[in-house]
């Protein structure tokens, strides 16, 4: 992203606006029932970064992730998590040609050299720390190293998913891989009724293939996303009281029991033990710019911070292990107790 920033792209932001919103429509007309996710995925492209799907089986976080892709447009690829995938895997493809003799051409990482727009890791929980190592590579320095040469992939967005619910033959990602997703997103089932009776009656959302064919394809394009993702963040302001409230934010995770965080049942002097650092921060104003440019102001409000905090930050910060087991409970309780504490900017 550094390195994206020395760049001064002519971007119409008024013309982006509007196809940023046509993809959204889009998005949401194949994927009901999750109108939140989808704009926390829009951010997340129009900053550059990397995103984490959870949740049950069977909420759509895949077809939601390929729909994003397809969207998006340009060279795509898709690996499966598995407990017997190598690293070697993701870079070669190696087989017997017809004439009986081994070939190695490239995998699915490398199948389009430095044009590789989308990168879909399917169930990375399923897959070994020896390959999540190299995907953190490939995440936090867009680059590998393969057939004797560095591949660099400029427009490069990785999606992944996972479950919740499987705990079997499953590796949890280390701190560092988590820290590279620029968000982590919950996907839970639509809580209207409606669009739970459509998902379950309507032959249309019976063939996932079908409704993510339905939805056009490059509505952003994926080679002008580096430019316009500068331009969003030029464009838009953070006020000196905004830019206190973050930092205010960001010393009550650092001193929590200073600060009169109070959890019930939580001894908070030992609840945190990282993950409060100046990149978690950096990627929270990154994204706050991008929605309120989404919402059509040039400059930040405390909601804007507020509302990109849970998917941006919450992955970020890392409990002790007595209390990593409540994550679902106490990140939420977290946030809401940092909030109540820092005084919002008039």
């Amino acid at each position: 992203m550094d390195a994206i920033l020395l760049e001064r792209p002519n971007i119409d932001l008024a013309e982006w606006r509007q196809r940023t919103q046509d993809f959204e429509r889009e998005i949401g007309s194949a994927i009901l029932g999750q109108y939140d996710a989808i704009r926390l995925l829009t951010i997340a492209t129009l900053c550059r970064g990397h995103v984490l799907l959870e949740g049950d089986v069977g909420v759509g976080k895949t077809t939601l992730l390929r729909a994003v892709a397809r969207g998006l447009g340009g060279p795509y690829e898709r690996i499966e998590g598995t407990i017997d995938l190598m690293p070697n895997d993701m870079l070669y493809s190696a087989y017997v040609a017809e004439d009986g003799r081994p070939r190695v051409d490239p995998g699915p990482a490398l199948a389009h050299g430095e044009n590789l727009a989308v990168f879909f890791f399917n169930e990375i929980n399923r897959a070994r720390p020896q390959v999540h190592s190299l995907l953190l590579r490939m995440m936090a320095e867009r680059s590998v190293n393969a057939f004797r040469q560095e591949t660099r992939f400029v427009h490069l967005q990785v999606f992944a998913d996972r479950n919740k619910v499987e705990r079997d033959e499953t590796f949890e990602l280390p701190a560092a891989a988590r820290d590279r997703f620029f968000m982590e997103i919950a996907i839970a089932a639509p809580r209207d009724r409606d669009d739970r009776r459509r998902l379950a009656f309507e032959p249309a959302f019976h063939d996932a293939d079908a409704l993510i064919q339905e939805v056009p394809e490059g509505l952003l394009p994926y080679h002008r996303l580096n430019d316009l993702a500068v331009a969003i963040q030029r464009a838009v302001a953070v006020s000196p009281a905004i830019e206190n409230y973050v930092l205010n934010l960001w010393d009550a995770l650092r001193d929590p029991v200073g600060h009169g965080i109070v959890i019930e049942n939580v001894d908070v002097s030992r609840l945190i033990i990282g993950g409060t650092s100046p990149r978690g921060f950096s990627a929270l104003v990154r994204a706050a710019r991008a929605r309120a440019w989404m919402e059509g102001r040039g400059s930040v409000v405390p909601e804007d911070v507020r509302a990109m905090f849970p998917s941006v930050m919450g992955h970020r910060i890392f409990f002790a292990p007595i209390y990593e087991m409540h994550r679902d409970r106490l990140a939420p309780a977290l946030h809401a107790a940092v909030f109540d504490a820092i005084p919002v900017p008039a």
